[in-house]
Protein backbone atom coordinates (compact mmCIF):
# COMPACT_ATOMS: atom_id res chain seq x y z
CA UNK A 1 0.00 0.00 0.00
CA UNK A 2 2.97 2.11 0.73
CA UNK A 3 4.41 1.65 -2.69
CA UNK A 4 0.89 2.20 -4.08
CA UNK A 5 0.65 5.70 -2.47
CA UNK A 6 4.43 6.46 -3.89
CA UNK A 7 3.62 5.47 -7.26
CA UNK A 8 0.57 7.26 -7.23
CA UNK A 9 1.54 10.59 -5.95
CA UNK A 10 5.48 10.77 -5.51
CA UNK A 11 4.80 12.09 -2.13
CA UNK A 12 6.12 11.34 1.42
CA UNK A 13 3.69 13.15 3.35
CA UNK A 14 1.01 11.05 1.53
CA UNK A 15 2.58 7.62 2.73
CA UNK A 16 2.84 9.68 6.34
CA UNK A 17 -0.71 10.18 5.77
CA UNK A 18 -1.47 6.47 5.31
CA UNK A 19 0.46 5.78 8.94
CA UNK A 20 -1.65 7.96 10.84
CA UNK A 21 -4.66 6.94 9.32
CA UNK A 22 -3.41 3.29 10.27
CA UNK A 23 -3.04 5.00 13.81
CA UNK A 24 -4.95 7.36 14.62
CA UNK A 25 -8.67 5.72 14.58
CA UNK A 26 -7.63 3.65 17.10
CA UNK A 27 -6.54 6.45 19.81
CA UNK A 28 -10.11 7.76 18.64
CA UNK A 29 -12.27 4.62 18.94
CA UNK A 30 -10.00 3.49 21.91
CA UNK A 31 -12.07 4.55 25.03
CA UNK A 32 -15.42 3.29 23.55
CA UNK A 33 -13.19 -0.32 22.67
CA UNK A 34 -12.24 -0.96 26.48
CA UNK A 35 -15.63 -0.37 27.56
CA UNK A 36 -17.18 -2.77 25.10
CA UNK A 37 -14.06 -5.34 25.90
CA UNK A 38 -15.20 -5.73 29.43
CA UNK A 39 -18.29 -6.09 29.18
CA UNK A 40 -18.92 -8.46 26.19
CA UNK A 41 -17.47 -11.87 24.86
CA UNK A 42 -14.23 -11.15 24.41
CA UNK A 43 -13.56 -14.31 21.96
CA UNK A 44 -16.89 -12.93 19.91
CA UNK A 45 -15.10 -9.66 19.69
CA UNK A 46 -11.94 -10.62 17.68
CA UNK A 47 -14.13 -13.19 15.22
CA UNK A 48 -16.20 -10.22 14.75
CA UNK A 49 -13.25 -7.63 14.04
CA UNK A 50 -11.72 -10.11 12.07
CA UNK A 51 -14.63 -10.72 9.28
CA UNK A 52 -15.19 -6.73 9.49
CA UNK A 53 -11.25 -6.24 8.63
CA UNK A 54 -11.58 -9.12 6.29
CA UNK A 55 -14.61 -7.38 3.73
CA UNK A 56 -12.41 -4.12 4.18
CA UNK A 57 -9.27 -4.31 3.01
CA UNK A 58 -10.54 -5.98 -0.52
CA UNK A 59 -12.45 -2.28 -0.76
CA UNK A 60 -8.17 -1.65 -1.60
CA UNK A 61 -8.82 -3.05 -5.17
CA UNK A 62 -10.93 -0.36 -6.69
CA UNK A 63 -7.90 2.11 -5.86
CA UNK A 64 -6.85 2.69 -9.22
CA UNK A 65 -5.80 6.43 -9.74
CA UNK A 66 -4.43 9.37 -7.68
CA UNK A 67 -7.91 10.46 -7.41
CA UNK A 68 -9.20 7.53 -5.61
CA UNK A 69 -6.67 7.19 -2.83
CA UNK A 70 -9.58 8.66 -0.35
CA UNK A 71 -10.72 4.73 -0.83
CA UNK A 72 -7.59 3.71 0.51
CA UNK A 73 -7.58 5.71 3.46
CA UNK A 74 -10.75 5.18 4.32
CA UNK A 75 -10.76 1.61 3.90
CA UNK A 76 -7.76 1.53 6.34
CA UNK A 77 -9.72 4.00 9.13
CA UNK A 78 -12.49 1.60 9.38
CA UNK A 79 -10.17 -1.28 9.60
CA UNK A 80 -7.91 -0.07 12.02
CA UNK A 81 -11.48 0.75 14.28
CA UNK A 82 -11.86 -2.84 14.01
CA UNK A 83 -8.62 -3.50 15.26
CA UNK A 84 -9.40 -1.23 18.42
CA UNK A 85 -11.45 -3.75 19.76
CA UNK A 86 -9.75 -6.93 18.60
CA UNK A 87 -6.18 -5.93 20.14
CA UNK A 88 -7.36 -5.14 23.63
CA UNK A 89 -9.67 -8.29 23.87
CA UNK A 90 -6.61 -10.73 22.91
CA UNK A 91 -4.08 -9.20 25.27
CA UNK A 92 -6.57 -9.07 28.07
CA UNK A 93 -7.75 -12.46 27.28
CA UNK A 94 -3.97 -13.70 28.28
CA UNK A 95 -4.18 -13.98 31.70
CA UNK A 96 -7.22 -16.16 31.89
CA UNK A 97 -6.11 -18.94 29.40
CA UNK A 98 -2.38 -19.38 31.44
CA UNK A 99 -0.82 -19.56 34.79
CA UNK A 100 1.29 -17.02 35.64
CA UNK A 101 4.51 -18.53 35.33
CA UNK A 102 3.63 -19.05 31.44
CA UNK A 103 2.45 -15.08 31.15
CA UNK A 104 6.14 -14.09 29.96
CA UNK A 105 6.49 -17.26 27.36
CA UNK A 106 3.04 -16.86 26.21
CA UNK A 107 3.81 -13.51 25.67
CA UNK A 108 7.06 -13.88 23.85
CA UNK A 109 5.68 -16.39 21.46
CA UNK A 110 2.80 -13.89 20.97
CA UNK A 111 5.40 -11.59 19.47
CA UNK A 112 7.26 -14.30 18.09
CA UNK A 113 4.30 -15.54 16.22
CA UNK A 114 3.68 -11.57 15.03
CA UNK A 115 7.27 -11.04 14.23
CA UNK A 116 7.52 -13.73 12.09
CA UNK A 117 4.49 -13.18 10.14
CA UNK A 118 5.84 -9.56 9.82
CA UNK A 119 8.85 -10.51 8.58
CA UNK A 120 7.54 -13.40 6.28
CA UNK A 121 4.82 -11.02 4.80
CA UNK A 122 6.91 -8.12 4.13
CA UNK A 123 9.35 -10.27 2.53
CA UNK A 124 7.24 -12.34 0.73
CA UNK A 125 4.68 -9.40 0.04
CA UNK A 126 7.40 -7.29 -1.51
CA UNK A 127 8.15 -10.22 -3.87
CA UNK A 128 4.33 -10.66 -4.31
CA UNK A 129 3.51 -7.53 -5.19
CA UNK A 130 6.67 -6.96 -7.65
CA UNK A 131 5.78 -9.86 -9.68
CA UNK A 132 2.19 -10.20 -9.46
CA UNK A 133 0.96 -6.84 -8.51
CA UNK A 134 -0.69 -5.53 -5.35
CA UNK A 135 -3.89 -6.55 -6.20
CA UNK A 136 -2.97 -10.38 -5.52
CA UNK A 137 -1.29 -9.22 -2.16
CA UNK A 138 -4.16 -7.17 -1.26
CA UNK A 139 -6.39 -9.95 -1.58
CA UNK A 140 -4.06 -12.45 0.63
CA UNK A 141 -4.22 -9.91 2.75
CA UNK A 142 -7.97 -9.62 3.15
CA UNK A 143 -7.65 -14.03 3.44
CA UNK A 144 -5.56 -13.90 5.97
CA UNK A 145 -8.41 -12.29 8.29
CA UNK A 146 -10.74 -14.35 7.42
CA UNK A 147 -8.15 -17.15 8.08
CA UNK A 148 -7.97 -15.59 12.13
CA UNK A 149 -11.19 -15.88 12.53
CA UNK A 150 -11.00 -19.51 11.76
CA UNK A 151 -8.79 -19.94 14.08
CA UNK A 152 -10.26 -18.08 16.82
CA UNK A 153 -13.64 -19.98 16.40
CA UNK A 154 -12.25 -23.52 16.57
CA UNK A 155 -10.74 -22.56 20.01
CA UNK A 156 -12.49 -23.45 23.47
CA UNK A 157 -12.53 -21.49 26.67
CA UNK A 158 -14.36 -18.77 28.36
CA UNK A 159 -14.09 -15.70 27.27
CA UNK A 160 -16.66 -13.92 29.60
CA UNK A 161 -15.29 -10.83 31.33
CA UNK A 162 -15.62 -10.73 35.32
CA UNK A 163 -18.72 -9.78 36.32
CA UNK A 164 -19.88 -6.45 36.24
CA UNK A 165 -22.73 -4.31 37.87
CA UNK A 166 -26.15 -4.52 35.70
CA UNK A 167 -26.40 -0.84 33.33
CA UNK A 168 -28.85 1.34 35.36
CA UNK A 169 -29.04 5.13 34.09
CA UNK A 170 -27.90 6.93 30.65
CA UNK A 171 -24.47 6.93 31.75
CA UNK A 172 -24.14 3.40 32.17
CA UNK A 173 -25.58 2.63 29.13
CA UNK A 174 -23.68 4.58 26.91
CA UNK A 175 -20.39 3.64 28.83
CA UNK A 176 -19.75 6.64 30.37
CA UNK A 177 -19.79 5.25 33.96
CA UNK A 178 -17.36 2.69 32.71
CA UNK A 179 -15.11 5.18 30.76
CA UNK A 180 -14.72 7.14 34.06
CA UNK A 181 -14.09 4.20 36.51
CA UNK A 182 -11.10 2.88 34.27
CA UNK A 183 -9.82 6.51 34.56
CA UNK A 184 -9.81 6.52 38.10
CA UNK A 185 -8.36 2.95 38.14
CA UNK A 186 -5.40 3.93 36.69
CA UNK A 187 -5.32 7.38 38.35
CA UNK A 188 -5.04 5.43 41.62
CA UNK A 189 -2.75 3.08 40.53
CA UNK A 190 0.59 4.85 39.71
CA UNK A 191 2.55 1.36 39.00
CA UNK A 192 0.00 0.96 35.77
CA UNK A 193 -0.19 4.85 34.63
CA UNK A 194 3.85 4.89 34.29
CA UNK A 195 3.67 1.33 32.90
CA UNK A 196 0.90 2.94 30.30
CA UNK A 197 3.29 5.39 28.58
CA UNK A 198 6.32 2.33 27.67
CA UNK A 199 4.61 2.20 24.64
CA UNK A 200 3.72 5.56 24.30
CA UNK A 201 7.29 5.75 24.27
CA UNK A 202 7.85 3.53 21.47
CA UNK A 203 5.44 4.90 19.97
CA UNK A 204 8.00 7.68 18.62
CA UNK A 205 8.77 4.93 16.33
CA UNK A 206 6.05 5.69 14.18
CA UNK A 207 8.15 8.16 12.10
CA UNK A 208 10.63 5.65 11.83
CA UNK A 209 7.72 3.11 10.05
CA UNK A 210 7.85 5.89 7.62
CA UNK A 211 11.33 5.93 7.25
CA UNK A 212 11.57 3.05 6.09
CA UNK A 213 9.38 3.15 3.24
CA UNK A 214 11.53 5.96 2.37
CA UNK A 215 14.83 4.24 3.13
CA UNK A 216 13.31 1.46 0.58
CA UNK A 217 12.40 3.36 -2.56
CA UNK A 218 15.34 6.36 -2.51
CA UNK A 219 18.35 5.18 -0.51
CA UNK A 220 18.38 1.25 -0.93
CA UNK A 221 15.84 0.41 -3.74
CA UNK A 222 16.82 -3.76 -4.86
CA UNK A 223 16.87 -3.91 -8.84
CA UNK A 224 14.68 -0.59 -9.30
CA UNK A 225 12.17 -2.15 -7.19
CA UNK A 226 10.31 0.26 -4.50
CA UNK A 227 8.29 -2.61 -3.09
CA UNK A 228 11.25 -5.37 -2.57
CA UNK A 229 13.39 -2.24 -0.85
CA UNK A 230 11.19 -1.84 1.48
CA UNK A 231 9.82 -5.57 1.93
CA UNK A 232 13.56 -6.13 3.08
CA UNK A 233 14.05 -3.52 5.80
CA UNK A 234 10.11 -4.62 7.18
CA UNK A 235 11.42 -8.38 7.11
CA UNK A 236 14.33 -7.06 9.43
CA UNK A 237 12.34 -5.60 11.82
CA UNK A 238 9.86 -8.61 12.17
CA UNK A 239 12.75 -10.54 12.90
CA UNK A 240 14.22 -8.52 15.82
CA UNK A 241 11.11 -7.96 16.82
CA UNK A 242 10.84 -12.28 16.86
CA UNK A 243 14.39 -12.10 18.97
CA UNK A 244 14.07 -9.60 21.78
CA UNK A 245 11.83 -11.07 24.67
CA UNK A 246 12.51 -14.58 23.84
CA UNK A 247 16.65 -14.40 24.33
CA UNK A 248 16.01 -11.90 26.88
CA UNK A 249 13.36 -14.36 28.79
CA UNK A 250 16.53 -16.70 29.50
CA UNK A 251 18.99 -14.07 30.31
CA UNK A 252 16.87 -12.66 32.83
CA UNK A 253 13.94 -14.90 33.84
CA UNK A 254 10.10 -13.23 34.59
CA UNK A 255 10.59 -11.81 37.48
CA UNK A 256 8.98 -8.47 37.45
CA UNK A 257 12.19 -6.09 38.74
CA UNK A 258 14.03 -7.66 35.98
CA UNK A 259 11.65 -6.95 33.44
CA UNK A 260 11.44 -3.73 34.80
CA UNK A 261 14.87 -3.34 35.14
CA UNK A 262 15.35 -3.89 30.65
CA UNK A 263 13.14 -1.23 29.85
CA UNK A 264 15.49 1.55 30.13
CA UNK A 265 18.24 0.00 28.46
CA UNK A 266 16.14 -1.31 25.84
CA UNK A 267 15.27 2.65 25.08
CA UNK A 268 18.96 2.87 24.47
CA UNK A 269 19.32 0.16 22.36
CA UNK A 270 16.73 1.54 19.90
CA UNK A 271 17.87 5.11 19.87
CA UNK A 272 21.67 3.93 18.96
CA UNK A 273 20.82 1.48 15.99
CA UNK A 274 18.09 4.02 14.57
CA UNK A 275 21.14 6.87 14.54
CA UNK A 276 23.47 4.04 12.99
CA UNK A 277 20.98 3.61 10.85
CA UNK A 278 21.60 6.87 9.43
CA UNK A 279 25.37 6.04 8.60
CA UNK A 280 24.70 2.29 7.14
CA UNK A 281 26.66 2.41 3.70
CA UNK A 282 24.34 -0.29 2.18
CA UNK A 283 20.98 -2.40 2.15
CA UNK A 284 22.53 -5.41 4.53
CA UNK A 285 24.16 -3.08 7.21
CA UNK A 286 20.56 -1.28 7.49
CA UNK A 287 19.01 -4.04 8.01
CA UNK A 288 20.98 -5.29 10.47
CA UNK A 289 20.42 -1.90 12.50
CA UNK A 290 16.59 -1.93 11.68
CA UNK A 291 16.80 -5.65 13.21
CA UNK A 292 18.83 -4.53 16.74
CA UNK A 293 16.71 -1.73 17.00
CA UNK A 294 13.53 -3.71 16.90
CA UNK A 295 14.87 -6.25 19.28
CA UNK A 296 14.96 -3.04 21.95
CA UNK A 297 11.49 -2.80 20.59
CA UNK A 298 10.15 -5.61 20.99
CA UNK A 299 11.92 -5.75 25.02
CA UNK A 300 9.73 -3.07 25.74
CA UNK A 301 6.27 -4.36 24.18
CA UNK A 302 5.91 -7.44 25.11
CA UNK A 303 7.93 -6.54 28.74
CA UNK A 304 5.46 -3.83 29.47
CA UNK A 305 2.63 -6.07 28.41
CA UNK A 306 3.39 -8.72 30.99
CA UNK A 307 4.05 -6.39 33.31
CA UNK A 308 0.59 -4.48 33.11
CA UNK A 309 -1.30 -8.29 33.13
CA UNK A 310 0.84 -9.00 35.95
CA UNK A 311 -0.66 -5.64 38.07
CA UNK A 312 -4.16 -5.10 36.31
CA UNK A 313 -7.38 -6.96 37.48
CA UNK A 314 -9.27 -8.84 34.90
CA UNK A 315 -12.18 -6.25 35.13
CA UNK A 316 -10.24 -3.35 34.18
CA UNK A 317 -7.89 -4.69 31.56
CA UNK A 318 -9.69 -4.24 28.61
CA UNK A 319 -9.77 -0.36 29.16
CA UNK A 320 -6.43 -0.35 29.94
CA UNK A 321 -5.34 -2.15 27.33
CA UNK A 322 -7.47 0.25 25.12
CA UNK A 323 -6.10 2.80 26.63
CA UNK A 324 -2.52 1.96 26.23
CA UNK A 325 -3.12 1.39 22.42
CA UNK A 326 -4.89 4.52 22.18
CA UNK A 327 -1.35 5.98 23.45
CA UNK A 328 0.57 4.42 21.34
CA UNK A 329 -1.28 5.33 18.13
CA UNK A 330 -1.11 8.49 18.96
CA UNK A 331 2.54 9.36 19.56
CA UNK A 332 2.85 7.31 16.54
CA UNK A 333 0.91 9.64 14.45
CA UNK A 334 2.62 12.70 15.59
CA UNK A 335 5.85 11.15 15.12
CA UNK A 336 4.59 10.14 11.67
CA UNK A 337 3.52 13.33 10.22
CA UNK A 338 6.34 14.99 11.61
CA UNK A 339 8.80 12.87 9.82
CA UNK A 340 6.72 12.92 6.62
CA UNK A 341 7.00 16.71 7.02
CA UNK A 342 10.65 16.98 7.63
CA UNK A 343 11.55 14.69 4.35
CA UNK A 344 8.70 16.45 2.28
CA UNK A 345 10.43 19.81 3.15
CA UNK A 346 13.87 18.52 2.37
CA UNK A 347 15.63 16.93 5.01
CA UNK A 348 17.51 13.74 3.99
CA UNK A 349 16.20 9.98 5.45
CA UNK A 350 19.57 9.90 6.95
CA UNK A 351 19.00 13.25 8.89
CA UNK A 352 15.95 12.73 9.98
CA UNK A 353 16.70 8.72 11.22
CA UNK A 354 20.11 10.39 13.44
CA UNK A 355 17.28 12.97 15.35
CA UNK A 356 14.69 9.96 15.74
CA UNK A 357 17.25 8.14 17.32
CA UNK A 358 19.23 10.27 19.30
CA UNK A 359 15.07 11.10 20.49
CA UNK A 360 14.62 7.78 21.92
CA UNK A 361 17.51 8.56 24.38
CA UNK A 362 14.53 11.02 26.51
CA UNK A 363 11.70 8.32 27.59
CA UNK A 364 15.25 5.75 28.64
CA UNK A 365 15.81 8.58 31.03
CA UNK A 366 12.90 9.08 32.14
CA UNK A 367 11.92 5.51 32.49
CA UNK A 368 15.30 5.12 34.89
CA UNK A 369 14.10 8.22 37.03
CA UNK A 370 11.00 6.37 37.79
CA UNK A 371 12.63 3.14 38.39
CA UNK A 372 14.57 4.89 40.86
CA UNK A 373 11.01 6.00 42.78
CA UNK A 374 9.64 2.57 42.10
CA UNK A 375 8.28 1.12 45.23
CA UNK A 376 6.82 -2.31 45.17
CA UNK A 377 3.42 -3.18 45.88
CA UNK A 378 1.83 -5.33 47.58
CA UNK A 379 1.62 -8.94 45.80
CA UNK A 380 -0.28 -9.60 42.94
CA UNK A 381 -3.08 -12.41 42.87
CA UNK A 382 -1.23 -15.54 41.58
CA UNK A 383 -4.23 -17.06 39.55
CA UNK A 384 -6.78 -15.22 36.76
CA UNK A 385 -9.80 -16.35 39.16
CA UNK A 386 -8.49 -14.16 42.41
CA UNK A 387 -7.82 -11.55 39.60
CA UNK A 388 -11.24 -11.75 38.22
CA UNK A 389 -12.06 -11.52 42.54
CA UNK A 390 -10.16 -8.44 42.88
CA UNK A 391 -11.26 -6.56 40.02
CA UNK A 392 -14.93 -6.79 41.18
CA UNK A 393 -13.95 -5.24 44.67
CA UNK A 394 -12.57 -2.26 42.58
CA UNK A 395 -15.70 -2.00 40.66
CA UNK A 396 -18.13 -1.66 43.96
CA UNK A 397 -15.91 0.33 45.46
CA UNK A 398 -15.60 2.79 42.30
CA UNK A 399 -19.26 2.22 41.99
CA UNK A 400 -20.12 3.40 45.45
Amino acid sequence: MYALLLDLTGSATAVAWMLIVQMLPIALVGPLAGVVVDRLNRRRIMMAADLVRGCLILGLLAVRRADQIWIAYVVTALTVSAQAFFEPARTATIPNITAPEELLPANALSSATWSAMLALGASIGGIVTAVFGRNVAFVVNAASFFVSCAFIAATRYDATPARRPPLRGLAAVTGVSDLADGIRYIRASSHVAALLFVKAGWGLAGGILLLLTIFGQRVFPVGGSTAAGIGVLYGARGIGAALGPILLRYILGQKPPALRRAIGPAYFIIGVFYAALSVAPGLPTAAVCVLLAHFGGSILWVFSTVLLQMEVPDAFRGRVFAAELALVTLTSSMSSYLTGHALDGGASPRSVSLWLGVLFFAPGALWLLILSRWKESATPPSRPDQTASAGEELIETHMG
